[in-house]
């Protein structure tokens, strides 16, 4: 894709610039314009409406901070400075038509939005009632489903992935305008609690400071966007400073325009944000390119920061006198209350009686918001995860279909078979499932299967599904993990369900901010507004004769230990097909754990068990009974406690009992409870590192609950606390072996 004609950058007359800082150097103001036609200028009531809205702002601002010095919230940041480039970014889109992903700095922008002054106030002082989280975010995070506004984080680039995602769900709705149809049909479905809205012509606006566009995912975001021509508005709000970073310390050059200019598809504007006029005429262009399907926009608007980064924060410490003085004289409001008192739209009485009522106004709230209630304790829990959907009851659980004899569903099929066909049966039932990672198309250049047989994921688990199901619903992604899974985020928010590929567990961990911080995050601190019910497929695990550092980790303790996120381990192709149809059913987010040594192994290899069967989450499966030691385990441990089991009854007549938990959060306390009952002596078997794994912790809960059942210490087994080695003989000396469960079982049942 070439450039766009109408790829542009806007900028203001210099005679509205004041210097405000050294670096103003790099603020292009000689760029020629090159607009068929020039907006109009704002009118009279145009200019009120901004002043009165930017002024609604700064006072709630001022409110704030007179609340938290008097001990009545806990937390303040501002957007002092920042509110003529915000007013007019929502000024030239459509609340509840168009999408917002904003960050935490964007108070006039939400406020020209349609929140009000209270609902902010009440989200200051964490109440209740607080429409944005019900009391679980700082002030500033933003959240509004009647509005469009995508619940906001504290976490810095991450919203603007997400925003891509809303933008690409929106497109792909209007593609498959079917897709949108909420589910009425028998069994369970998380379609039946995502209501859908898109329009044709929405267009996504996201927001970012410029200290942020040093992290990499603002860069994967404007890659996608780019690629795609997505209608994504990024706006870049720049006043100079990450908390006490100056501009140069993160930006090369400190212009981050100069830096993107070479983007493809984009239209891009320079502004001074501190004038209303100027960014409202940039945002129209930018609107009107993004709704014509020309490509994303960007928007760089120069602001300042008229308060310190927020009440935590004494810019005094790091910032020269001179600077912050030139800043002040560059305040937007000031300017524009000028400008209006100058140009005759109200007289001084009409604008202190604006300005009058408006105080009045933000007071009663605050006082309103003050008296409001607070969270009760029991609320807490609410929102972890779906309390529309459990996946744990017995609706979830089914039996396998039984096919005539002869029937090829009849033939034994191995673990990724049956992944393969489970998704090919779910993408038959749900238009709105997405597949997409690195290397699972069959290929992006699809001219390549007239002779070449397709890729289909490194490990084939996707093979065939963009020949079934076509290039929008099956795709390749950049070679970039958070992009993988912020964009999952997005199309998520907008009820699709993404059921994206990590293509090694070893490499997830760039896409671990966009999981712990975002994904699994997303219910409870919107108090339930938002849920982002994707599901990550991740190959994981070793044994792999040379797999080595890179390709054997494991690590599922550190995304258990993360409150609503399902983590899902199957150690056969049966539970592997029901748990995953589950996982795609339900209503919650889903890491889903495949162990590449089984992908292909004899053991648990199965016949295909229908399009319907699913397997619930936290019911453990007992694969071998006894009476002398259970075996706690999951994943590849399964076959080699079964293979330690056969032999510790065979040459020493000792009988374990295997319990495989096949779901890691939540498991079965109550099978793994029930088992040590009975036999009074376990092992909990592993193959992440001794220490600090995830045996560790169910290990350490039957010592405390169970010991009066307990006839012997509880015993772990696990690999070395230690990287896995690529010499086969190391690699079997650090990973749990059959022999050492056997050892542990004898040794056990001695004591």
């Amino acid at each position: 894709m070439g450039r766009v004609a109408s790829t542009t950058k806007m900028v203001v007359s210099e005679d509205r610039l004041t210097p405000q800082k050294p670096l103003d150097s790099n603020f292009d103001t000689h760029t020629e314009i090159n607009y068929s036609s020039d907006p109009a200028p704002l009118t009279h009531r145009q200019l009120i409406d901004f002043y009165r809205l930017m002024y609604t702002s700064r006072r709630i601002d001022d409110r704030e901070i007179m609340l938290k010095r008097q001990q009545k919230i806990f937390f303040q940041i501002s957007a002092a400075g920042h509110e003529a480039l915000q007013v007019a970014a929502a000024m030239a889109l459509r609340p509840g038509y168009d999408w917002f992903v904003p960050y935490y700095r964007d108070r006039a922008l939400c406020l020209a939005l349609g929140v009000t002054p209270e609902e902010m106030l009440l989200q200051a002082v964490g109440a209740e009632s607080d429409p944005a989280s019900g009391g679980r975010q700082m002030p500033a995070h933003w959240s509004s489903p009647k509005l469009n506004i995508v619940s906001t984080s504290s976490s810095t680039a991450t919203q603007v992935l997400h925003a891509v995602g809303v933008a690409e769900a929106g497109r792909y709705y209007s593609r498959f305008p079917d897709a949108a149809t909420r589910s009425t049909g028998p069994g369970i479905d998380y379609r039946a609690f995502h209501d859908v809205q898109f329009e044709s012509d929405e267009v996504v606006l996201t927001c970012i400071g410029e200290g942020a566009t040093s992290q990499g995912e603002f860069w994967e975001a404007l890659n996608t966007a780019s690629n795609q021509k997505l209608p994504v508005i990024f706006c870049v709000e720049d006043n100079g400073y990450a908390i006490s970073v100056p501009v140069e310390v993160n930006t090369p050059g400190g212009n981050i325009s100069k830096l993107v200019a070479n983007f493809p598809n984009f239209y891009f504007a320079e502004v001074d944000g501190t004038d209303p006029e100027a960014s409202y005429h940039a945002f129209v262009r930018a609107v009107e390119h993004c709704r014509a399907g020309k490509g994303p926009a960007f928007v760089h608007g120069h602001c300042v920061r008229i308060y310190s980064h927020s009440l935590s924060d004494d810019d005094r410490n790091y910032r020269l006198n001179e600077e912050r003085e030139a800043d002040a004289m560059r305040d937007p409001l000031h300017k524009l209350q000028m400008r209006i008192l100058r140009e005759g739209v109200l007289s001084t009485g009409e604008m202190n009686e604006l300005e009058q009522n408006i105080d009045e106004q933000i007071a009663s709230a605050a006082l309103r918001a003050v008296a409001a209630p607070v969270p009760q304790v029991s609320s807490i829990p609410r929102h972890i995860y779906s309390e529309d959907i459990d996946p744990t009851r017995p609706e979830f659980s089914s039996e396998p279909k039984k096919f005539e004899e002869g029937d090829p569903a009849e033939h034994d099929r191995t673990m990724a078979d049956l992944i393969n066909l489970c998704l090919r049966d779910e993408m038959r039932r749900d238009p709105r499932i997405l597949v997409y990672g690195e290397d699972v198309a069959d290929a992006t250049r699809t001219e390549a299967l007239k002779e070449a047989k397709g890729k289909g994921g490194v490990f084939k688990l996707t093979a065939g599904l963009q020949a079934e199901f076509g290039s929008t619903r099956v795709f390749n992604s950049p070679l970039a993990e958070a992009n993988i899974v912020g964009r999952a985020i997005g199309y998520a928010v907008r009820g699709l369900k993404p059921v994206v590929e990590i293509q090694f567990f070893d490499y997830i961990w760039p896409a671990v901010h966009q999981i712990h911080n975002e994904l699994a995050l997303m219910r409870w601190r919107s108090n339930g507004g938002f849920r982002c019910p994707a599901v990550i497929r991740v190959p994981i695990g070793g044994y792999l004769t040379g797999g080595s550092i890179y390709h054997s980790q494991s690590g599922e303790s550190f995304f258990t230990h993360i409150p609503g996120l399902r983590v899902v381990f199957p150690s056969n192709a049966l539970d592997a097909n029901g748990l995953l149809r589950t996982a795609i059913r339900c209503d919650d987010p889903v890491l889903f754990l495949e162990h590449k040594r089984l992908y292909r192994e004899p053991y648990g290899r199965a016949p295909y068990p229908g399009s319907d069967y699913m397997v619930p989450f936290g019911k453990a499966a007992i694969t071998r009974t006894g009476k002398d030691v259970t075996i706690v385990t999951y994943g590849a441990l399964v076959p080699r406690a079964l293979q330690a089991a056969q032999r510790a009854e065979r040459e020493h007549g000792i009988q374990a009992e295997v319990l495989d938990l096949r779901t890691l959060n939540p498991y079965d306390w109550d099978a793994i409870a029930t088992s040590v009952e009975k036999t009074s002596r376990v092992i909990v078997a592993y193959e992440d590192m001794k220490s600090w794994g995830y045996g560790a912790e169910i290990a350490a809960r039957i010592a405390d609950e169970l010991f009066e059942y307990l006839d012997a210490p509880v015993k772990r087994v696990a690999a070395m606390d230690s990287f896995v080695a690529y010499q086969p003989l190391l690699e079997d000396a650090i990973l749990p072996q059959p022999e050492d469960l056997l050892r542990a079982i004898v040794e056990l049942r001695a004591f």
